[in-house]
């Protein structure tokens, strides 16, 4: 019986996800294709040429910042790709810290169902998707930026548990019960099973969404404010600290 519910579960045919967790119940769902693997968000699929220059700390910052071995704003414009197979749910300036922000759906099998997380890239310098749009492991969904100014050129990335925090992580506990160790969890995670069947996602499940000045339409991108200037003493800009692939 259990052989027969694995086969089924793996099988062509549309499916529900049965990780409930971090899902608000009564939302939509749409289709999506699982996750074959995950790779790291910048320099693919390794992170060549970068490092990350802050890790996950509970409490205080949730995820990982990756920058060009070049520091300063050597990475900044350098391509930032989605993670794994799945479907974009936000694509916005959402404004505040985060900036040009993307947020991608993903569905992977482990311990015997399917699961869901979502990837954030954050402080993007130009955005390159759309909200719906269906996106594959390895894809260029934007490109590394400051927020405008804010920062030193680097991508912000994280990945979360909770499928309702969007970019409203103040009403939500900073711990690993919301979010992975997202190197860790990548490190883990660089095959799965069960990958590119057609499956059900949840949809509009953020309770709050950002006053976006710049929202996303079919076919436009959201050009940056102004393009941050290297200080004294940064290296030279270089588009592309990493080849594209």
């Amino acid at each position: 019986m259990l052989r027969f519910l694995i086969v089924l579960c793996l099988s062509g045919v549309i499916l529900q996800a049965q990780d409930g967790a971090g899902v608000p119940e009564r939302v939509p769902y749409t289709n999506t294709r699982s996750a074959d693997g995950f790779d790291m968000p910048v320099g693919k699929p390794d992170a060549e040429g970068y490092y990350r220059s802050r890790g996950l700390i509970v409490g205080r910052h949730l995820g990982d910042d990756w920058n060009g071995n070049g520091m300063g704003n050597s990475d900044l414009g350098a391509p930032v790709y989605s993670t794994a197979h799945g479907l974009v749910v936000y694509a916005r300036n959402a404004r505040m810290g985060w900036g040009n922000t993307v947020i991608i759906r993903h569905v992977f099998w482990e311990g015997f169902r399917w699961n869901y997380v979502d990837s954030l890239y954050a402080h993007l310098h130009q955005v390159f998707v759309r909200e719906g749009q269906q996106v594959r492991r390895g894809q260029c969904v934007g490109s590394i930026g400051t927020n405008f100014g804010m920062y030193t050129a680097h991508l912000h990335f994280e990945i979360r548990k909770n499928l309702r925090i969007g970019i409203n992580q103040g009403s939500y506990r900073k711990d690993l019960g919301n979010y992975h160790r997202p190197y860790d969890f990548i490190l883990g995670h660089r095959k799965v099973s069960g990958g590119n069947r057609p499956v059900k996602v949840p949809k509009d499940t953020f309770r709050l969404q950002a006053q976006s000045v710049d929202e996303m339409r079919p076919g436009r991108i959201p050009a940056p404010r102004e393009k941050p200037t290297p200080k004294r003493g940064d290296f030279k800009v270089n588009r592309y600290s990493s080849p594209l692939r």
